[in-house]
Formats: structure tokens, sequence, C-alpha cells
């Protein structure tokens, strides 16, 4: 199953901004650069490469512009290029001045397996400060359903063109220069909503002190409104310095995130390559409903557009993935993004708090205080939502509730956190209580025997939840839950109880990777002494386990993770089948790529242990086959979800939100493409897969 270790074969494709080095009017030259990258895009497997504007001549040659025999040998050059690619695998957009109808055209040439696919013509030209483009060509706003002879091939010509491919490797893309996009509505806007996936950008753009961020301001930007690739080219080394000095500047972004960039100021030629997730984009597309009702609005249809279609078929070889993948898609590895999440988050819950508090006229909260990640954290919002509506800690009325299995470890640092938190602390010991109902059940441990099942689990967590809502009734309270969205997700909750059912949520919509630092920024937010700290460093090096079965004969503990999975693969696998809809095997691919080598120590300090482990695709495929099967079986727990606040773009699993399912649906067809697609033998070392691109 070679093609699995494709990313052909799961809906990217592979995009390359192209900075050649060049020489000021020679073409030749200029030619032979651009076929040198050509070659190197056809080796690396790339279907699509952006070249400069005016790349075969040279942007800054002025008036040297009207001169017949620099034209003609900008022609002679496209010619050896139509000539030359015949037997290579990547279409391409190159720069030149073109002859039309008396007047020159700053154009953007199309040329795919030996043949011109079509030519674009810049609309906007500036004509302010280092700018003059109006002196020497014409605008192309005018130019549709025309057609132009370059190189001897009679083509179509115009602003009215959209590229489609088609076959194994199907995408559509788009053509504009330079000044186009700086413009209030660029020409690919409308593109885009005619159904352009891909925008490619030929430009020149000078560097002058801050413009680089410019660029990507309003490259990020456009794709993020196109919700498209934005795959843009500057002019670099060799351009003439006689005014203006050139930077190379090139990059590809993808809905507002930046894949690649080519290195700034370089010697020689460069490009930046990455693969780009069409069906990432075609989902946001499809979700985001307003997409089409700008494109109605506007009346625009593919109709406006001459669509040329070209055939290009998908490598099916072993190819490394060239674009970065998140192993923690809800936390980012930035250090400086991940703070700016955490606050958002901590306050997101902080808020949504206080406002239920505040709508129900309620001044005291129940919550059961475990010693694990999830109480800790809802605790924690608790305390500061009391804070900010200028209420006692006191309270929060917390509560220890141990049972056959709680630990002296998780049991201690429940205490120790209450009290340093100065909330009113409590314990209630529910063995008894659990005793009593085990015996009228007739349950076996009632008479002795060592008998764990999901009834004596769920005694212990029912009774939890019981004392946890008669609390809140006594003391006319709330009871603040404390389930996350990862064991919602898994299904790893028991309906009825407390990390299933509350007043209110504040944990609803917080995965566990990102839980866990939400408690470190807590602790290192200032807001907390030095001691109440060590203790959330205590809870956060404990592992994670629902504690409800004694340690077996060994000492081994429950383990959460030994039975549902780790949830650093799971969340992946969560974030993906939710947030984008993607297929097993794609859900499978990304997983590996993230997860498949041991991590670099690149990532933020105090990154758990088992973010740096790797794991395989056998791995992968066991783990993502137990998160379908509990995902889907388990959405009844959902649709009876309490309140809670969205927390991240990842989404969240309200059925009032993010996340509306049937309870009844299986997990059958999902199932099914994971094992038909998925193999279970990963490629030799030695294949080209192996190599780490982009990452």
């Amino acid at each position: 199953m070679t093609s699995f270790f494709s990313p052909y074969s799961h809906d990217f494709v592979r995009i390359a901004a192209c900075v050649p080095r060049i020489e000021v009017a020679n073409p030749r030259f200029n030619v032979e650069r651009t076929l040198e990258l050509l070659h190197q895009g056809d080796r690396e497997r790339i279907a699509l490469m952006v070249f400069p504007e005016l790349g075969l001549s040279a942007y800054s040659i002025d008036d040297l512009l009207h001169q017949d025999a620099l034209l003609e040998a900008v022609e002679e050059g496209i010619a050896r290029l139509v000539a030359e690619s015949a037997d290579l695998f990547p279409a391409f957009a190159v720069g030149a001045p073109l002859r039309w109808e008396n007047r020159l055209y700053n154009a953007g040439i199309v040329i795919q397996a030996g043949r011109i696919l079509g030519v674009v013509p810049k609309i906007y030209l500036p004509n302010y400060r280092e700018f003059y483009e109006r002196r020497h060509f014409a605008s192309g706003a005018q130019v549709g359903r025309q057609e132009i002879t370059v190189a001897g091939e009679r083509v179509p010509f115009g602003v009215d063109l959209l590229f489609r491919s088609i076959g194994r490797c199907a995408f559509t893309f788009h053509v504009e220069v330079c000044e186009d996009m700086w413009v209030p509505q660029p020409p690919s806007t409308v593109a885009a909503l005619a159904g352009a996936e891909v925008l490619l950008n030929l430009s020149a753009s000078n560097i002058t002190i801050g413009k680089a961020e410019d660029r990507q301001l309003l490259c990020g930007s456009q794709s993020m409104r196109c919700i498209a690739a934005y795959a843009f080219s500057a002019a670099g080394p060799g351009e003439s310095t006689t005014d203006l000095a050139w930077d190379g500047q090139g990059g590809i972004f993808e809905d507002g995130l930046r894949l690649a960039e080519t290195e700034r100021f370089p010697a020689g030629s460069t490009m930046a390559v990455a693969d780009v997730d069409l069906g990432r984009l075609r989902a946001e597309r499809m979700r985001r409903v307003t997409f089409g009702d700008c494109g109605r609005n506007l009346n625009v249809t593919p109709n406006d557009f001459r669509t040329l279609q070209f055939s290009m078929d998908a490598p099916e070889e072993a190819l490394s993935l060239r674009r970065p993948v998140e192993r923690f898609p809800y936390v980012p590895s930035d250090p400086s993004k991940l703070s700016e999440n955490c606050y958002e988050a901590y306050n997101i819950q902080v808020q949504g708090l206080a406002k239920r508090l505040q709508a129900t006229r309620t001044e005291k909260i129940v919550i059961g205080v475990s010693g694990g990640l999830d109480s800790t954290q809802a605790l924690l919002v608790c305390c500061r939502a009391m804070d900010k509506l200028g209420l006692a800690r006191t309270n929060i009325l917390a509560y220890t509730l141990p049972g056959f299995a709680t630990s002296e470890g998780t049991k201690g640092n429940a205490w120790a956190l209450m009290k340093a938190l100065k909330v009113s602390a409590s314990e209630i010991d529910i063995r008894p209580a659990a005793r009593q109902m085990l015996q009228d059940l007739d349950h076996p441990f009632a008479e002795g025997q060592p008998v764990y099942d999901v009834t004596f689990e769920n005694v212990q967590a029912g009774l939890r939840t019981d004392y946890l809502f008669r609390l809140a009734n006594h003391h006319r309270g709330i009871v603040v839950g404390t389930g996350d969205l990862s064991e919602l997700g898994l299904g790893w909750c028991t309906y009825g109880v407390g990390d299933q059912m509350s007043h209110y949520n504040v944990n609803a919509s917080v995965s566990k990777t990102l839980i866990q630092h939400l408690i470190r920024f807590v602790a290192a937010s200032g807001d907390v002494d030095q001691a109440t700290a060590d203790i959330l460093h205590a809870i956060l090096a404990t592992e994670i386990s629902p504690e409800l079965v004694p340690q077996d004969a060994s000492g081994q503990i429950q383990s959460t993770e030994a039975i549902i999975g780790p949830y650093a693969l799971q969340d992946f696998n969560l974030y993906y089948l939710t947030r984008y809809g993607f297929r097993p095997s794609k859900i499978a691919y990304l997983s590996w790529h993230a997860w498949k080598d041991a991590a670099s120590g690149t990532w933020p300090p105090n990154i758990p242990a088992s973010a740096h482990r790797s794991y395989e695709l056998s791995e992968i495929k066991r783990w993502l086959r137990v998160f379908l099967s509990r995902f889907f079986t388990s959405q009844f727990k959902r649709t009876a979800m309490p309140n809670g606040p969205k927390i991240s773009s990842g989404g969240s699993l309200s059925p009032r939100g993010d996340w509306r399912a049937p309870s009844d649906a299986g997990p059958q067809v999902w199932l099914e493409e994971l094992e038909n697609n998925v193999p279970d033998v990963e490629p030799e070392p030695s294949g080209s897969v192996h190599q780490q691109q982009g990452a």
C-alpha cells in the first residue's frame, strides 16, 4: 500500500514559491535558472510552481522593456521553457512582458507538460512613489475571452482564466500579478468564489523596512478570506539596485496559516515548498456557508471564467510530507502562542462561570476535588471567578470523596490544594454508602469477593455525584463539573455522573492535553504562591487514573491511558475527526507524520516526557480504532451534556454548538475505511518518506 505514504493520496498538492537568481535584461540566463528550479521541482514531485513577475526579462529594466530585441529574446525563452518542460511533472507560472494589439502587458504565462495553457495580464499597474509601470504597460482589466500568440502558439489570454488539473491530482488555481494583491478587492477573491483553491501571485516587490511583514499579512489574510492556498514569489538576487533593493521573499499560506517561506536576501536561487491540504480547504468552504453566500451575492459563477483543463497524475511513491503538523493540535508548540492560548482559555472559563453565577443569582459553588488534573483546573477557575465577582473563596464548597481505590497521594494533593486556595474544604468517605448499595444490589464485592466490574466502579462515581448535587441543594449552590473534552470524546465518563453531568462545566471544551498547560500557566502566572505552584506541579506529575479499582497484586494502578489510549494520540484523532471531518486513513497519515520520530528539543518548557516519544503506524492505527469505536457509541452522553463555554477553534462537542449528531450512529463506515486504507507495516527506512522536511 505504497500510495498511503504519498501526500497526494490524502488530498495534498505540493506547491513551490520560486525565486531564481537572474541577470538584468538577460532572458537566456534567466531561463537557465528557471529550468534549474523546474528540474528540482520535478525531482521533488512538485505539482505547481510560481516564479516572479517579469522574471524572464527582470523587473527593474525600465525603458528596456520597449526594446524589440529584448522582447523577442523573452519569447524565445518561453519557447524553450515549453519545449524542455514536456517531460517534467510540474505545472508552472512564469512572468514576462508580452505584446498584444499594439500594447505591452505584464503577464503571467502558465505552462504544463510542454504546452502553454494560458496567459494572464496584470490588472493594477502601480504608478506611485518608486513605481512607474503605466509608462510601459497596459492594464489587463478589460481583457477577457481573448487569445494571444506566444512562441508561435495561439493560447487563451485574459483575466478570466482558471486552470484546473483533472485526474488523480485534481485542483484548480488562479494567477494574479503583484499589485493585484494590494488593492481592496484582489482579482483572486472572485476567482476563489468561482472555484479556485490555489491562488498564485507573481511579484517583483522591492524591499523596504517593514515590507516583508506587510506581504505576510496580505498573503495570510487573503488566503484566510478566500479559504484558499496563496503562493507568492517576489524578485530576488540579480535585480538592478540602481534605486531599489530586492529580498526574494516567497511564501505559501493556507487559510491564514504560513506553511513555508524562502530565505530572504539569498545569494542564489531558492524556493519554498509546502504540501497544501486541499481537503482542509474544501471542508472549510463546505462548512462556512457564508463563503458560498458571498459568491451568490456578488453574482460570481464558474461561467464568469474560462476554465482551462490539464491532466496531472498524482505520484504514488512514498514522499515525506512537506508541511508542519502539530503533535498537539489543541496546544501550539510555539511558546508565545501557547502562553497566549492559555491566557485566553483560562479567562474564557472564568468569564463563563462568573456569568452563570450572576445569571442564576448564586453565590456558592459545590465541587468535587480528586487531586487529578480536571478537578484541579476546575477549582482554579472557580477561585478566579469568585475573585472576579468580589465573593469570598470560602463560598466554594470543595469536597474530596475518597473511595475504595483512592490513593493517599491524590487525596493528599486534593487536601493540600484546597487548603492552599483557601476554599471551604471537607471530606466525605463514600465507602460506607457504596458498600450498602453494593449489598442492596447483591453484588459479589459485598460478600468479600474482589469483583471490580462496571457496577463496582459506577456505584462509587454515582455516589460522588449524588452527594455533590444534594450538597448544592442544601447550600443553595451549583455543582461545577470537571469532565474535559477528551473524556467526552472517548466516552470516558459515566452517564449522569460528575464528569458528564453538572449544573455547569467549565472544562467541557478543554482537551486533556491543554488542561495540563492551563495548570502550568496558573502555576507560573504569579496569581498563586510558590507552595501552591509546587502542589500544582505534583498533581501534574501524577499518572492519570479514575482510581475506581484497587491496585493489583503487583501494585499496578488503574491506568486510564492503558485502557483508552494515550491522550496525545486521542486528542489528535478527536481534533481532525470533529474539526475537519477527515477520513480515518488521512488522520492516521497525519498522526504518523507527527509522531513517527522522537521530538526535537524545540518544544516549550515543561512539556511532559510523553510528548517527546514516537509511535509506530501500527500503534497509531490500533488507538485510532479504539477512538472510533468509543467516539460513536458515546454520542448519547454528549447529547445530554451541561452548558459550558467553547474554548478553541478546535471546537466543542456541545449538542447546542459545534457537534450535532445522532446517538444511534455506529462506527462501521469509519472502521472499514481505516482497515481498508491504512497498512500495518511502514516502508523501509531507506525510502524517501523518512526524509523529514517542513515539519
